[in-house]
């Protein structure tokens, strides 16, 4: 499917949003907010409601999407968020299956739980399925395909990139062979769907449980760079499931993930595409390497491959 106009219309006549007040006590201000009694946000991050108010999603919610058949249900209990939902985007996709997908985008039957207080560590621990959009639909920046090179190196490959086709569509998303759609980096579509005049936006959360942000502005710029030097290993290819086998060559330029390299002094977030604003811990979704972090800097539990909206 190709964007349509009413995308654009911010959770419009198909759809319907029904918001009940969090019952936390922790509260913020500034840039970016944590969940409130009153469910308010102030400062620099709010969302859209249906009558074009301020909306915010730190609090109970249910999102329901008819056009787009989204079923997401949200509600703060026993110092936990819960979020239940059948993972189906409520945006236009891209067309599923295609040459480079063969899977069908259908609905996931997945709950995902939050701490409502995230406990920060300060010390980054990798991730798979970094967290889950607003809608439901989860965010996993990593891929499974792979480079293998006869002198034995093996090296991941990046989901956004242009030297192997791995279907993505327009959101840099694509889907799982047992239907899940994911998102890869940032979708514009769900952007304008969650967003306002407000330069920030909350677009979901982390397996932590802090906030995942995206800035219009590109304000927060990421801390990797392309690392120097060629790639290690000889004979480097990758066989993709249909058609000849690509050859990335030997010249790092960000289509694999090991060409990056952190550098603290580069950027503004950490090596979890993270920063504190206002006195609160928030990650960024960036349009830049690593698009979404691959790591966390609080404590969540262990992940389990085949958990939520794996296949």
């Amino acid at each position: 499917m190709k964007p349509s106009a009413n995308v654009f219309i911010a959770l419009g006549l198909s759809a319907s949003l029904l918001m009940v007040s969090g019952c936390s006590s922790a509260s913020g201000e500034g840039d970016v907010n944590t969940p409130s009694s009153s469910a308010s946000v102030e400062g620099d991050v709010n969302t859209p409601t249906l009558d074009g108010g301020v909306q915010n999603y730190l609090g109970d919610y249910e999102l329901v999407d008819q056009q787009y058949q989204t079923q997401t249900t949200v509600r703060l209990e026993n110092n936990q968020r819960i979020m239940t939902t059948n993972a189906l985007p409520n945006h236009d996709t891209g067309a599923f299956p295609n040459e480079s997908n063969p899977n069908t985008i259908s609905a996931q039957n997945v709950t995902w739980t939050f701490p409502l207080v995230p406990n920060f560590l300060g010390k980054s621990q990798n991730v798979y399925e970094t967290g889950v959009a607003l809608n439901g639909v989860k965010f996993e920046p990593g891929t499974d395909e792979r480079v293998t090179c006869e002198s034995g190196e093996v090296h991941p490959i990046e989901a956004l990139q242009t030297v192997a086709d791995l279907g993505m569509d327009f959101n840099n998303a694509h889907v799982q062979p047992n239907g899940a759609y994911h998102y890869h980096g940032i979708s514009s579509l769900m952007v304008e769907i969650f967003s306002s005049d407000a330069d920030l936006v909350h677009v979901g959360f982390a397996r932590d449980g802090h906030l995942l942000y995206y800035s219009k502005s590109g304000k927060y710029s990421p801390s990797y760079k392309i690392g120097s030097g060629n790639r290690t290993g000889s004979g480097c290819l990758y066989t993709p499931r249909k058609g000849n086998a690509v050859d990335f060559g030997s010249v790092k330029d960000g289509a694999l993930t090991d060409d990056w390299e952190y550098d603290a002094s580069y950027g503004d977030l950490d090596e979890c595409n993270g920063t504190t604003i206002d006195g609160i811990y928030s990650y960024l979704i960036t349009n830049e390497f690593p698009y979404v972090s691959r790591c966390l800097m609080g404590e969540f539990a262990a992940e389990v491959r085949g958990g939520p909206g794996a296949p």
